[in-house]
């Protein structure tokens, strides 16, 4: 195993040039890389950027674990609004690709393309409010939706096989895939043997799973990780060791189904995390603080400490 760090909290947004360096100087051997949309893919994501990307990461030594971009229509009743979903991410696995990565990963949908903050309540709002619930309309076919969904990423996962790199799922509360039962449940559904899982337990904790118990189940499926600590309540990405989560059984539980991948710490709500200039969470802050690289390296240093005590080897 090895670990690594999301750019994201280091750098909302492009260019990333200067938090890959930064990644690389505190101690970290991977990184991911993020398209926010389909704009950002055409936009910043140029021949040009890429090689130089390349570059810099060649550069500094450093492996990109994972490529990550979401096309928020997979599931979207109108046929014509998931096939652009579909060329969305066929784009995305050509920059994935060509940038050098072996996995390119997405967060699971709601039905229906419904949003987080629109029909869905942000699950960190949850100890804020007296009723919590989603809103909804009655009437749809859940059945034929989910249907299309698992075809939309069926699709997906048949660009990646294609393209010769993973595809991962990631888990989210309230989505398709919110759970270590709807991740099993969508990769029977799709059955191709691109599709694994970027396996993160502080959006599946706080849903009702325990992470050994979800590494133990999906086993080989799982292809990527993704580490924060929460409240067991909400999907808030704290440092680990601050929360609930119980990291030696966990680590334990990748140690004993083979897991060999990249551990990515992802820290989105600690202390001087980057949000964007826009963000509508948090306090806007383009690039993160040193008191949040220390956050960062301060939770890799307790997983290591664990993996030591354990017996997983590094790199």
């Amino acid at each position: 195993m090895k670990f690594g760090a999301s750019i994201w909290p280091f750098q909302w947004d492009p260019p990333y040039d200067p938090a890959i360096k930064r990644i690389a100087a505190n101690g970290f051997k991977a990184f991911e890389l993020i398209a926010w949309n389909l704009e950002t893919l055409n936009s910043y994501y140029t021949k040009d950027t890429i090689k130089n990307l390349r570059s810099v990461i060649d550069g500094e030594g450093l492996t990109l674990s994972q490529f990550v971009s979401t096309p928020q229509g997979l599931s979207h009743p109108d046929a014509t609004q998931r096939q652009s979903s579909v060329e969305h991410w066929k784009r995305a696995t050509e920059v994935g690709a060509e940038l050098g990565s072996p996995i390119i990963n997405m967060v699971s949908s709601h039905g229906f393309g419904f949003k987080d903050g629109a029909e869905f309540p942000r699950i960190t709002t949850k100890p804020l409010v007296q009723r919590y619930g989603a809103n909804i309309p009655g009437g749809l076919d859940w059945d034929q939706n989910y249907r299309d969904y698992v075809d939309a990423v069926r699709d997906c996962a048949a660009i990646c096989g294609d393209a010769g790199v993973s595809m991962t799922i990631e888990p989210h509360p309230a989505r398709y895939v919110a759970n270590t039962d709807g991740a099993l449940r969508l990769l029977e559904q799709v059955n191709h043997p691109a599709l694994g899982v970027n396996f993160d337990p502080s959006h599946t904790f706080p849903v009702g799973d325990f992470p050994n118990h979800s590494i133990y189940r999906l086993g080989s499926r799982i292809k990527h990780c993704h580490v924060s600590d929460n409240d067991a309540v909400t999907n808030v990405h704290w440092r680990p060791g601050m929360g609930k989560i119980d990291w030696r059984t966990m680590l334990q539980a990748l140690k004993d189904v083979g897991f060999d991948g990249v551990i990515s710490i992802e820290l989105e709500d600690v202390p001087g995390v980057a949000r964007g200039r826009n963000t509508t969470v948090g306090q806007p802050n383009p690039t993160a603080s040193d008191e949040f690289v220390a956050e960062t390296v301060a939770g890799m240093e307790y997983l290591k400490d664990l993996c030591a005590d354990i017996g997983i080897s590094l790199d």
